[in-house]
C-alpha cells in the first residue's frame, strides 16, 4: 500500500523536494524555488488557492452596480457591489462555455453579458437570462448556472480580500500585527482614503515572489540600484540607517519602517517630506496639518513611525512615500504582471491629490525614475535563477541572522533595516504550505 501512495505521489508531484528549497533556518533559497515550473503548479493550488488574496478597495466600488476585475493566482475574478450593499467575488468565466462574462477593468452594470451566446448574469453572479431557452422544450435550472462564487470575501479598513478555501483562518488572524501597520495609512484619515483610476499594469519576466520580497524590507539595495537618488551619505540613507527596521509582524508579511525618537522635531516625522512636499511648500503645509491628528488618532509610536514598504502574504504590497498599492500577479514561474495604484486621502482637496499623484508617477509605475531598475534587477535575479549547472550554489539570505527581536514599541519581530529575517520568514511560511498542501493531496489520494 505505501508503495501505491509514494506512486500516486509521483504522479501527482514531480518536481524537486520541497523540503530542500529552503534551509530550515531559511538563510539558503534554491534557485528552483523561483524557476521550477511543478513548485508553480503547487503555488498556485496552495498559495493563492488557500490564502487571503487582495481583490481591490472600497472606494472603488461605491454604489450598487460598481465593478472591478482581478485574479487569484491566474484565475481571473469580478468583484462587484450588489443590490445588496455586498461585495461579491465571482470567477469571471460563463458557466455555458468558459468565455469571459466581463472585460473592462472597472465601470459600473446591471449585468455582465457573456459575448458567445449572450447569457446574462447578475453582479452578484446569478444566472439572469438565457436567449435560447425560449426555443427549447426542457428548460435549465438558472440556481444551479450561476458564475463559481468565491466562497471568502471580507475587508479590513477597505482593503478587500478574497479566498477560494471556505475553511480559511478569518482575516484578521491572517494579518495578525500587521494591521497595526496598515493602520498608519489606512486609518490614518477621518475619511478615510480613496484608490484612483484603474491600475497601471506591465509584464515583468520575473518571478512573482521576487518583487513581494523587494517590498518586504529589502532597503539595502536604494544607495546602490538607486544611486542616483539614493546617495550612499545621503540624508535619507543616514536617516534609514540610524532609525530604520525590518519588522516581521507576522510570518510572511513584512514591513520596513523609520521609527523617529521622542525629542524629533514634526517635520522630520512627516510622511512623504522626502518626495514632492521638499519643494511645494503648499503640499509640506497639508502633510503637517494631517500629522497634527495623527498621534490623537493612532497613538504616540505611530505618530512617529515613517513605513517605507509593506508587503501583505502573499502578494499585496504597500509603498509608503509614494502612496502606492501593488500587487503581484503571477502568469507563470518566468513572468507577473505587475499592478500598480495610487492611493490618497479621499477628502484631501483636488489640488493636492494632483501634486501627489505626480509624485507617485514620478517615481514609480511603468515609467518611474525608480521601478525601471527594481524591474530589471528582479528580471536578472530570475534569469540567475535559471542557470544551468548553478543548481549547487544555493542564495544566501543569512544577513542579521539572530539579531531579531522583540521591541518595547513596534509589534512583531524587529531588526535592523539590513536584517533579512523579513525574506527568511516569508520563504519559510511559504515552504511549510506548500508541504502541508501537498501531504494533503498525498492523504486524499
Amino acid at each position: 500500500m505505501a508503495a501505491c501512495n509514494r506512486i500516486a505521489a509521483k504522479q501527482l508531484y514531480d518536481g524537486p523536494e520541497l523540503s530542500e528549497l529552503v534551509s530550515e533556518e531559511g538563510d539558503f533559497v534554491h534557485r528552483r524555488t523561483f524557476t521550477d515550473p511543478a513548485v508553480y503548479e503547487l503555488e498556485k493550488k496552495h498559495i493563492f488557492g488557500r490564502n487571503w488574496v487582495y481583490m481591490g478597495h472600497e472606494s472603488q466600488l461605491e454604489k450598487h452596480g460598481d465593478f472591478i476585475t482581478s485574479f487569484i493566482g491566474e484565475t481571473p475574478v469580478i468583484v462587484a457591489r450588489g443590490n445588496d450593499g455586498e461585495v461579491h467575488v465571482n470567477i469571471n468565466s460563463c458557466s455555458h462555455r468558459g468565455v469571459p462574462v466581463c472585460r473592462a477593468d472597472q465601470g459600473n452594470t446591471k449585468r455582465f453579458v457573456c459575448p458567445y451566446h449572450n447569457w446574462s448574469f447578475t453582479v452578484e453572479g446569478e444566472l439572469a437570462a438565457i436567449p435560447q431557452e425560449r426555443k427549447v422544450c426542457n428548460k435549465p435550472n438558472k440556481e444551479e448556472l450561476g458564475l463559481q462564487k468565491v466562497p471568502r470575501v471580507d475587508s479590513y479598513r477597505g482593503l478587500i480580500f478574497a479566498c477560494m478555501d471556505a475553511g480559511v483562518e478569518p482575516l484578521l488572524e491572517h494579518l495578525g500585527d500587521m494591521a497595526w501597520y496598515l493602520d498608519c495609512m489606512f486609518d490614518r484619515f477621518d475619511g478615510g482614503i480613496e484608490v484612483i483610476g484603474p491600475p497601471h499594469k506591465w509584464l515583468i519576466n520575473a518571478n512573482w515572489k521576487l518583487p513581494v520580497e523587494n517590498q518586504l524590507g529589502d532597503v539595502g539595495h536604494g544607495p546602490y540600484l538607486h544611486g542616483s537618488l539614493l546617495e550612499q551619505g545621503s540624508p535619507a540613507v543616514t536617516e534609514l540607517e540610524e532609525y530604520g527596521h525590518n519588522v516581521v509582524p507576522k510570518p510572511g508579511h513584512g514591513v520596513a519602517v523609520r521609527l523617529m525618537p521622542e525629542d524629533s522635531h514634526e517635520e522630520q516625522r512627516l510622511f512623504g517630506m522626502d518626495g514632492i512636499a521638499a519643494f511645494d511648500p503648499e503640499v509640506a503645509d497639508y502633510l503637517k496639518q494631517c500629522h497634527q491628528k495623527v498621534a490623537e488618532r493612532l497613538g504616540e509610536v505611530r505618530s512617529r513611525l515613517k513605513p517605507l514598504c509593506y508587503s501583505v502574504y502573499p502578494n499585496l504590497s504597500f509603498l509608503w512615500p509614494n502612496m502606492t498599492l501593488r500587487t503581484s500577479h503571477p502568469k507563470g514561474p518566468g513572468q507577473v504582471e505587475y499592478w500598480s495604484w495610487f492611493v490618497v486621502e479621499k477628502n484631501a482637496p483636488e489640488h493636492i491629490k494632483q501634486k501627489l499623484r505626480v509624485n507617485y508617477t514620478m517615481m514609480f509605475g511603468p515609467g518611474g525614475l525608480l521601478e525601471g531598475e527594481d524591474s530589471e534587477a528582479w528580471s536578472q535575479q530570475y534569469s540567475g535563477s535559471n542557470i544551468d549547472y548553478a543548481d549547487n550554489k544555493r542564495f544566501y539570505y543569512g544577513l542579521g541572522m539572530g539579531e531579531a527581536e522583540e521591541h518595547p514599541e513596534l509589534p512583531g519581530m524587529v531588526g535592523s533595516c539590513f536584517d533579512e529575517h523579513y525574506a527568511r520568514d516569508f520563504y519559510r511560511h511559504w515552504q511549510q504550505q506548500l508541504i502541508k498542501g501537498l501531504q494533503g493531496e498525498q492523504d486524499n489520494d
